[in-house]
């Protein structure tokens, strides 16, 4: 479906003198929604949402309002620099972009040489919308390793999905599910991936019933129907519980489970593994809310899973997935109108097949940092960041020299930061690409100056599920900023790749489009292009998995040595697994709260965003506090066994007087010496990235669940 709708607001331009008005579409968190960028003298003067928006529907959050604000922000890097001082001494000099991408280039064809292109890493942080790019040029350059925040975002979904039914299911807002289940994500404040707050809002509004699984009262929990508050890293017990309840109360869809679905029988007698008086010892949940709410999710047609990053994080984070799919499958929501569809993207090159990952070599492909460990993580190109740190601190199992990250900042987002420095201090070579000198780029020999939304063209949501691509529209340029696809396009042709790649990136965007027969000039006219519609497609097809059916019984997994039924396994530290610590440690602490002003680690040099937020906040319950003689709004100290951080308190009686939340990837811009206080406030000093720790196939980083101790600074 093709729409060429365009706004009127020539009247709004003439109100109040603006010189042009320019649809595109925001990128300040995970994306999507439509803009109004309305230009004077050559600058952003407004933004706003756009009405004709099949993603935000006219609605802007926080970030987006502050977009402008980012990009003339003074701090901003708008030109190359390289470090002409020790590696964090904030001592930078100003290079030409030919010099820049001459050295790197220079850099990484030397390392493919002498150590072999496994040991040059590309990274890329969450959702820049780049990862197509990265993956193109990695592949082409012979290097397996493109370290992402993949092994426990977003990621998972996708490889536990493809396995199970062959696509990541969404919600269908647009046709009104009866119920919804949130499930680890506060969509209302953090409009992850697909989705948008307002969508699953509307339904609410319309009588949509609502269950919400989370430890914290959030704004969500609150409008519930069904609160399960669970123990933290608990999901698949719960999952596993509730499936328990369906199938002995035989409240299933069973017309799609006998013709649909693979591994029936040995699914029931996993599930009865699970009765619900283990389960709610396991999850602190009573008996009776888990029943209540499997019965209201069984029976609520059609219903839907709004899950999110928080089940991902943890040592459970493929088997709570496969669990949430099994429950969006056997309730027979699976590509149903208002349910949980497989949506299909237009007739485009995908992410996949722009990413050229069929032109990387097997010799290479074996060569994956942890591909051997973590099999469903290496079967989806997914590498664990710890691999990565052991290849530069130990050269195990090769050595790591050189690193390029593109919008990431793992110093403040990956689990044991201080290991993170350690590694970043060690690598002999390292390229950044970001918007301001971030603590992850002040240990960076050369930093690129990246474009911000306002300042690409590009094609928008084109790697989500949701089924759209929208235009974006390039409106400013500042200083020498250029997108990512730009300058790896430029760097492609330095290191022999410029067969594969075209004059400039238009040429990128014109070959994605090529199968629908329309170019990027052509495109830009469109307000957005969807796939085809169809709903129940596997009545025709099934679906495409090895069975060709639902597989609550992975074949996959079982080929690739893992168990092929979900399971529930204690987190490696917690009140049970590890009951000699809580004596010292007697809290369980939970990290990642969203905030409505940032994106993990960025926006907190933006005004109109830190002013929403000044400081980093942990939760603790007034009882706690009462406990530990902490007063509300002071500094406290969170302690770990791996190290000890500083937050402000803030008091939720919606905790569990046993739990502690704090917020991730906190650093101070403000602070000007070179380590912008990396270390003062950022939760990741605390967390763990142990093996032993990460999940079994997919390498997630347990950073949700883990023992702390907390008291006021003074102590």
């Amino acid at each position: 479906m093709i729409q060429f709708a365009y706004s009127n607001v020539d009247k709004e331009i003439e109100s109040y003198g603006y010189d042009s008005v320019t649809k595109s579409h925001c990128r300040m968190c995970h994306g999507g929604c439509g803009t109004l960028v309305y230009m004077k003298d050559g600058k952003v003067a407004k933004i706003a949402g756009d009405p004709d928006s099949p993603i935000g529907h006219g609605t802007l959050c926080s970030k987006g309002l502050a977009s402008a604000q980012l990009a003339y922000h003074p701090d901003r890097l708008t030109h190359p620099v390289k470090r002409i001082g020790p590696k964090g001494s904030g001592q930078w000099q100003r290079i030409s972009w030919d010099e820049a991408l001459d050295s790197i280039a220079e850099r990484m064809l030397d390392y493919k040489k002498k150590f072999g292109a496994e040991s040059v890493v590309m990274g890329y942080g969450t959702g820049r919308e780049n990862e197509a790019a990265i993956y193109r040029f990695a592949n082409l350059f012979g290097t397996p390793n493109v370290l992402t925040a993949g092994h426990l975002c977003y990621g998972p979904r996708i490889a536990t999905s493809v396995i199970t039914c062959g696509s990541n299911p969404i919600v269908d807002y647009e046709n009104f599910p009866n119920c919804i289940m949130a499930w680890g994500n506060n969509l209302v404040i953090g409009n992850s991936d697909e989705y948008k707050g307002e969508s699953l809002s509307l339904c609410l509004d319309k009588g949509a019933k609502l269950i919400v699984v989370d430890p914290r009262m959030t704004r969500l929990a609150a409008r519930a129907d069904v609160w399960l508050q669970l123990r933290p890293g608990t999901d698949s017990a719960l999952a596993l519980g509730m499936l328990n309840v369906i199938i002995h109360e035989e409240i299933y869809d069973r017309e799609f489970v006998e013709n649909y679905v693979h591994g029936w029988e040995p699914f029931v007698e996993r599930v009865n593994e699970y009765p619900l008086n283990k389960v709610s010892e396991i999850t602190w949940i009573p008996e009776e809310k888990i029943r209540e709410a499997a019965r209201l999710f069984a029976t609520s047609k059609p219903a839907g899973i709004q899950w999110g990053v928080a089940i991902e994080q943890q040592i459970n984070c493929a088997d709570n997935d496969r669990a949430l799919l099994a429950l969006m499958g056997i309730t027979g929501n699976i590509d149903k109108p208002g349910g949980q569809v497989l949506f299909r993207t237009p007739k485009i090159r995908n992410v996949g097949e722009f990413g050229a990952h069929k032109l990387l070599t097997e010799e290479q492909k074996a060569k994956r940092l942890g591909g051997e460990r973590f099999r469903l993580a290496g079967n989806f190109a997914i590498i664990n960041p710890k691999c990565v740190w052991d290849a530069v601190l130990l050269e195990e199992p090769y050595p790591v020299k050189m690193m390029f990250f593109i919008s990431s900042n793992p110093l403040m987002t990956r689990a044991n930061a201080d290991e993170v420095r350690r590694a970043l201090e060690a690598v002999e070579f390292m390229a950044v690409a970001d918007f301001f000198i971030t603590p992850t780029a002040e240990l960076a020999d050369i930093v690129l100056p990246a474009s911000t939304w306002l300042e690409m063209d590009y094609l928008g949501d084109f790697w989500k599920r949701h089924g759209y691509i929208l235009p974006r529209r390039k409106v400013i340029q500042v200083g020498e900023c250029r997108s990512d696809h730009e300058m790896l396009n430029d760097l492609a042709h330095r290191v022999g790749q410029g067969e594969y790649w075209w004059d400039d990136f238009e040429g990128g965007l014109d070959y994605i489009l090529e199968p629908m027969g329309i170019t990027f000039q052509e495109f830009k006219k469109m307000d957005y292009v969807r796939g085809e519609l169809e709903y129940e497609k596997y009545r025709k097809k099934g679906f495409s998995t090895p069975t060709g059916k639902f597989e609550l019984y992975s074949t996959l997994l079982e080929k690739w040595g893992y168990d092929p039924l979900p399971q529930y396994r204690e987190v490696v530290e917690s009140p049970v697994s590890t009951p000699e610590i809580l004596a010292d440690y007697p809290y369980i602490l939970i990290t990642g709260a969203r905030s409505p002003g940032f994106f993990h680690s960025e926006n907190r040099q933006v005004p109109w965003l830190r002013e929403l937020q000044p400081d980093p906040m942990v939760e603790i319950h007034p009882d706690t506090a009462a406990k530990h003689g902490i007063k509300e709004n002071e500094w406290v100290v969170i302690e770990s066994p791996r190290g000890k951080v500083r937050q402000r308190a803030q008091f939720s009686e919606g905790l569990d007087p046993r739990v502690v939340s704090a917020q991730h990837a906190w650093w101070h811009p403000e602070q000007k010496d070179s380590g912008h206080g990396w270390n003062e406030s950022n939760i990741n000093v605390l967390t763990d990235n142990s093996y032993a720790s990460c999940d079994p196939a997919m390498g997630a980083t347990s950073v949700r669940t883990l023992l702390c101790k907390i008291y006021a600074e003074t102590h």
